[in-house]
């Protein structure tokens, strides 16, 4: 059996993760756990898991706003959360 993974870069750090895992889930695997920041500058994280309450959004490949709960970790991602610059 093989060990398959994909590497992904969360706000410039590598990460490595199992196929089908979720960009959310990889950034809690990475330790993070705030995903944007409010208008008021309040820091938010996923909550509902499913795309509905959408404080899970991140920057992906340069693309802003994209909901982290629902897009899956691919090979060479790139995702800029809240903490390291406008998500």
């Amino acid at each position: 059996m093989t060990d398959v993974r994909v590497t992904l870069t969360i706000d410039a750090r590598n990460i490595s993760v199992v196929p089908g895992i979720t960009v959310a889930a990889a950034i809690a695997m990475a330790g993070n756990s705030i995903t944007r920041r409010s208008v008021s500058g309040t820091a938010r994280a996923p909550l509902c898991g499913m795309g509905i309450c959408q404080e899970c959004r991140v920057t992906i490949n340069g693309r802003p706003h994209q909901l982290s709960c629902q897009t899956l970790c691919a090979d060479g991602m790139q995702i800029v959360t809240a903490n390291e610059g406008v998500a």
